[in-house]
């Protein structure tokens, strides 16, 4: 064992001499006097950089002598300038990820802002704020299909808006999100100035553009005014958002105000609206079971989809037109004139269940057509009780339709 031991020792020593002779001979600014001084091994470094994994194992296997004042210096150098530059990395990324947080903006445009304002993290969010209403103002024009719809409600009103986007990501976004549900608290504040029909105000999206919106958002905070917040949001989105449309319904003081909110990702948000409006004779009759039959009709609204209120409120050309596709179609069976009459008349009937609320069956108890829901419920609470009115949202409805209508007016434009 000792022997081996020694063997290595001198191994070692071998090729330690070894390397540095090999050192000096190669190096051809080296002199005798520098060989003498030892300075040999500063010039062999600096000749020989290739790596600094290469320079900063040498010293373990130079002997104690040879390591002088310059060779420690440079390679004291080398390590420090190497620890700062990991240092001022790890910085930086900690700097992109709190902007990151405190903005949501893209990490691209994140990295770029930080660069451009020489990694000031104030400055940058002041920069990103800027580039993103640029944008915003740019991405006005693309279509914005997606979305969500916000309640907001008390006692005897209710107000839903429909505030979109481009896509569904944003939609799931908590800063939207909050946006929204901000919007429809202040739409329920608006006053009826707006036309009244049937119980239901539709306030047009610029009435609310100019009101004060007062955001609590830890990343979009403030006063300002609704149309500043919505250009707010699409610039931290990066998307093009709108506030499409509102609207208010109310009912007077001896009646109750329901709503359903399907596909809701928390309360008071959701992609289809059903809201109802229902009153009693008797200001001292019991509301909980109108309340609890408020609820289940404003959810039927949102299943069944209904048109009209009653067969009395079917609009003329509704049936006209109805009525013309139904005998287009009975004429086709090629039976008689008497006939054919009598199938328009019985499939009137079936559209008449299709689309007037009054008439149709209650979805959750298809033996009771909701005319006959409310004589039982009158019954029960001992007063009549009657829907005022009814409304029915969906987020993006109609949006596609009119994109198409555009596209084909267009192209017959080309041609």
């Amino acid at each position: 064992m000792a022997f081996r031991g020694g063997a290595k020792r001198s191994l070692g020593s071998f090729l330690c001499n070894r390397v540095l002779n090999t050192s000096y001979s190669s190096s051809s600014t080296c002199t005798a006097s520098a060989a003498a001084n030892g300075r040999g091994f500063s010039t062999w470094v600096s000749s020989r950089r290739s790596s600094f994994a290469q320079a900063k194992e040498i010293p373990t296997s130079i002997p104690l002598k040879f390591a002088n004042t310059q060779c420690g210096s440079a390679l004291f150098l080398r390590r420090f300038s190497v620890g700062t530059s990991s240092s001022s990395s790890s910085d930086q990324m900690s700097l992109i990820k709190q902007l990151r947080e405190r903005t949501s903006a893209p990490i691209k445009d994140v990295k770029a802002a930080l660069i451009d304002s020489n990694w000031d993290i104030e400055a940058a969010q002041k920069e990103l704020r800027r580039r993103g209403k640029v944008l915003a103002s740019k991405k006005s024009s693309r279509m914005a299909a997606e979305g969500l719809l916000a309640l907001a409600q008390n006692e005897s009103k209710a107000a839903v808006i429909e505030l979109n986007c481009e896509t569904d990501f944003v939609a799931r976004n908590d800063i939207f999100q909050h946006l929204a549900l901000a919007l429809a608290k202040q739409a329920l504040l608006v006053e009826s100035s707006s036309q009244l029909v049937s119980g239901v105000f539709h306030i047009p999206s610029e009435d609310l553009e100019d009101l004060k919106l007062n955001l609590e958002h830890p990343k979009v905070s403030g006063e300002t005014t609704v149309q500043n917040a919505i250009t707010e949001v699409a610039a931290v989105m990066g998307e093009n958002v709108k506030l499409r449309r509102g609207i208010v319904m109310s009912t007077n003081s001896h009646g109750v105000v329901s709503t359903y909110l399907h596909t809701s990702p928390q309360p008071g948000l959701g992609r289809i609206a059903g809201i109802l409006s229902l009153s009693v004779e008797d200001k001292n009759s019991q509301l909980d079971a109108i309340q609890r039959v408020g609820s289940q009709l404003a959810m039927h609204v949102v299943a069944a989809k209904p048109l009209f209120l009653t067969k009395e409120l079917v609009s003329s050309d509704a049936l006209e037109s109805e009525r013309e596709i139904l005998k287009s179609q009975a004429e086709s069976t090629g039976k008689s004139q008497m006939a054919i009459d009598k199938i328009v008349e019985g499939r009137l009937r079936k559209y008449y269940e299709e689309v007037v609320l009054m008439e149709q069956k209650f979805i959750m108890d298809d033996t009771l057509t909701v005319k006959k829901l409310l004589e039982n419920l009158s019954t029960e609470v001992g007063s009549p009780v009657k829907i005022e009115s009814f409304f029915r949202m969906e987020v993006g409805e109609g949006i596609q339709r009119l994109e198409a209508s555009s596209a084909s007016e267009n192209l017959a434009q080309a041609i």
